[in-house]
């Protein structure tokens, strides 16, 4: 988080906090003892948010106020740790009392189970991998089972996307549109991007939809086609997606944004 990497910026945010409440005798001992620093610690981090111009002060002294430059950089910073407060949050809902996975077999209250992904399910049975729960109560084999006290963790390899640029229907569309490339790449050609198997595909836009309909592809995504793409990566599955021209330039950066590899073929035709 950005705002830990430099090294003082966590106390020139709160020192800056502080002034914005805009107490007319705020003092640097008051600061020092509500951040738990020393006066001189204040003293120094003062001086250089005056000379960054994030506050105003006389010869360095109270009062001090903080300037528009310090009110921009202190809700950008609390924008910055909320988002950090709320990965850690979400993070910590992992350890929850109970967590639900599909039975890969008949379990019995008690006992212990290890945890794995097979197609971006969780599921569980009396194996031995790297997580591992606790059953709490009898399940048959398909059934919903309730875990507790879950150790270690899952192994997941994650996915990749493949992106498939369509032309626009100014282009010329599906008319425009390389069949035998897209077919042979859904077919069989992924496997030179180190991909085994499609596991999901997707179709943005109707070009690609009459893409799809052309090749007999199995549409699996065809809504919220970006955030979809990444949960389905993150859960260890490939996607092939047909998209429609720079609309392509929004999925991509969410990919990067996200560290999900991908790879871009460009299916316009060149007859």
């Amino acid at each position: 988080m950005k705002i830990f990497k430099k090294r003082g910026e966590m106390t020139h945010f709160q020192i800056l906090s502080e002034i914005s409440k805009q107490e007319p005798h705020l003092r640097q001992k008051d600061i020092a003892e509500r951040l738990g620093i020393t006066v001189q610690a204040v003293s120094e981090n003062i001086k250089t948010l005056v000379d960054e111009g994030y506050i105003n002060s006389k010869d360095g002294r109270a009062p001090y106020k903080i300037t528009q430059k310090g009110i921009i950089k202190v809700k950008k910073d609390a924008i910055t740790l909320r988002k950090y407060s709320d990965e850690v949050l979400e993070t910590m809902n992992y350890y929850k009392s109970i967590w639900p996975a599909i039975a890969k077999e008949n379990l019995k209250e008690g006992d212990e189970v290890g945890l794995f992904m097979e197609d971006g399910i969780l599921f569980a049975n009396k194996s031995n991998q790297s997580a591992h729960a606790e059953v709490l109560h009898d399940v048959s084999l398909g059934e919903d089972v309730p875990l507790s006290s879950l150790t270690g963790t899952i192994d997941l390899k994650q996915g990749q996307i493949i992106i498939i640029t369509l032309p626009t229907i100014k282009q010329g569309g599906s008319r425009s549109t390389d069949f035998d490339l897209v077919e042979l790449i859904y077919k069989s050609d992924y496997k030179k991007f180190g991909i085994e198997k499609i596991d999901k595909f997707g179709a943005m836009g109707t070009v690609s939809r009459a893409v799809a309909n052309k090749l007999n592809i199995p549409i699996d995504i065809e809504f919220a086609i970006s955030a979809s793409s990444i949960s389905a990566a993150k859960k260890g599955l490939n996607v092939f997606v047909l998209v429609v021209g720079d609309m392509a330039k929004g999925i991509i950066k969410n990919l990067e944004d996200e560290n999900i590899k991908f790879n871009v073929v460009d299916a316009y035709s060149l007859g």
